[in-house]
């Protein structure tokens, strides 16, 4: 059997643990970690444990047999069901183009992780019974990516035990195991790396990214460099650490690079992490929150260096890797190195294609279509996942890419619902964003953009207990909020952050710390961009100005 908890709904009540300890248990108060295929002789308390579960975030499928099984579906607990409109929109809605689409239309996924998946099974939900090809360059069945950086590492369940559930199977070609390497889209074909082309009426990408590399191909080559993405990743790194290195580097202090740090010292090792910035996780979250995980991971026994980066990694005769050159001058005897520096969109694929497509992602809107180079949203390729760029009304409609759980699961959803309907019907994206991360024994969770806010307040709870909720405001409303083991408030500050309420919140609540004062979130600079496209406009009347986007390193 396969279990997924949909942890950004989970706040952290334990009856699962309680129920079923053999398959959940609690790290801390909040932190639950589970084994995502325990024994079928564990099914009844599973069962026992997904009904008891107060905010229904167990997620439970039938399969015995995950080998023969057919790939993995995803159901949230959520999920909305088709419209039901009546009257003038459901004639519309019903019309004979719509329904010879949904009956023999061809719709191909490029990507087969946890967006292509959901987007999968909602088509079929939506009554779409026409050709779906899924298409993955991994050689695995949809797998669930959280677990690899919180279980995974210190032991907890091996690797092909992150499988994703099968609420209801869904009939679907699958390619696995060959990368889509370029798009056609006058001829609407997808092509292959293999040579083959699979060609489409409408098309989802949900390629997402993948783990950003070292800058030195021939340092990353070196026997002991790591990057945490795949499952194949995460494979070798945990024999590695199994190994008990003598020490391992972590280079960069975000949510992957930290809860590689935290699995290390579940683990009793060693782990020195580097950071360019003043503090761990300052980028998501800002300054004083990022103060706070540094104490966090210093109180645990990490060695954290700020404000410093790594020029180079040093290997020995046989190509192993030995030791780490610092910009301060010291350096750091090691075997095992984790490059923890973000990911990169999986976009190269579609240079050339006509897209909006770059570093940055692809470009879409609200509706999850694919903007081309001129900017003008196409009809037939729609957008989903970690790769999507898209404007978000509650923050003053600038374009957001998330690389969030969640994320990939409701815009999934509204852009297989779009493919499928009539533009009358169709659905925008306006979901609050919502992350979580699992690191030191704290269960950390973020709802909103913290990054969109220029002042931040300890609105319950106490910093010095780590447990805690703080409150993000730009402009006098409030805009994200972050608890440390405060899981159960998230939804009604997510209430606050939908309705635009007024920032700093004033309300009566539990646990109110005696100050209540705003002070500066102390976010990074965001005058310089991370992304650029360079583009080229020729033509001089309206019917002939056209874009090139030129494509560069």
């Amino acid at each position: 059997m396969r279990v997924v908890v949909n942890l950004t709904r989970c706040e952290g009540y334990a009856q699962c643990a309680f129920l079923a300890p053999a398959v959940f248990r609690m790290r801390g108060a909040e932190a639950l970690v589970y084994d995502a295929e325990p024994d079928d002789a564990q099914r009844d308390r599973v069962l026992r444990a997904a009904a008891a579960c107060p905010v229904q975030a167990i997620l439970i499928d039938g399969i015995g047999n995950r080998e023969a099984a057919a790939p993995a579906m995803l159901s949230a607990a959520t999920s909305p069901g088709p419209a039901r409109p009546s009257g003038s929109v459901a004639s519309a809605r019903r019309t004979a183009a719509i329904e010879a689409f949904r009956r023999d239309g061809r719709i191909v996924i490029v990507g087969a992780s946890l967006a292509g998946l959901r987007a999968a099974a909602v088509l079929r939900r939506e009554g779409f019974a026409g050709s779906l090809t899924m298409i993955g360059d991994e050689p695995y069945a949809p797998y669930d990516r959280p677990a690899l950086s919180k279980q995974v590492l210190d032991g907890g369940i091996p690797p092909d035990h992150t499988g994703l559930p099968l609420r209801v199977e869904f009939a679907a070609q699958w390619r696995l195991g060959v990368p889509a390497s370029g798009l056609d889209l006058p001829a609407k074909q997808v092509r292959l790396a293999n040579g083959d082309a699979v060609e489409f009426d409408r098309l989802l990408i949900a390629t997402g990214t993948r783990a950003r590399p070292w800058l030195n191909d021939a340092e990353a080559a070196l026997d002991g460099v790591f990057v945490l993405r795949t499952r194949d990743d995460a494979a070798g790194l945990q024999h590695r650490l199994a190994e008990r290195p003598g020490r391992v580097l972590v280079i960069g202090a975000g949510f992957t690079g930290s809860e590689v740090a935290s699995a290390c010292r579940r683990l009793d090792l060693p782990v020195t992490v580097i950071e360019r910035g003043p503090a761990p996780l300052v980028g998501a979250l800002g300054g004083v929150i990022g103060a706070v995980a540094a104490d966090l991971q210093r109180q645990h026994g990490v060695d954290l260096r700020c404000g410093v980066t790594v020029d180079t990694l040093e290997g020995d005769g046989a190509g192993r890797l030995r030791r780490a050159h610092l910009s301060d001058g010291t350096t750091i005897d090691t075997d095992v190195a984790v490059v923890a520096l973000g990911a990169v969109r999986n976009t190269e694929w579609l240079r050339g294609s006509g897209l909006a497509a770059g570093a940055w992602g692809v470009g879409c809107d609200a509706g999850c279509r694919a903007f081309d180079v001129d900017g003008v949203t196409t009809d037939d390729v729609f957008v989903a996942g970690d790769i999507a760029r898209f404007p978000h009304p509650l923050y003053d409609y600038q374009f957001l890419a998330l690389e969030h759980w969640g994320n990939a699961v409701t815009q999934a959803e509204v852009a297989a619902h779009n493919m499928v309907n009539a533009p009358p019907d169709r659905w925008p994206h306006l979901a609050t964003p919502v992350f979580w991360s699992s690191q030191f024994g704290v269960n950390l969770k973020s709802v909103g953009v913290p990054t969109f806010a220029d002042e931040i307040v300890i609105a319950q709870g106490s910093v010095a207990d780590r447990q805690f909720v703080a409150v993000y405001g730009y402009h006098g409303r409030i805009t994200a909020a972050v608890g440390f083991d405060q899981g159960k408030w998230l939804e009604f500050y997510q209430g606050m952050i939908e309705a635009a309420a007024p920032f700093p919140p004033n309300y009566r609540a539990v646990d109110l710390p005696a100050d209540r004062r705003p002070v500066s979130a102390q976010m990074p600079d965001r005058n310089i961009r991370d992304f650029e496209a360079t583009v080229v406009v020729t033509g001089h009347d309206p019917s002939e100005r056209r874009a090139e986007l030129i494509n560069h390193h």
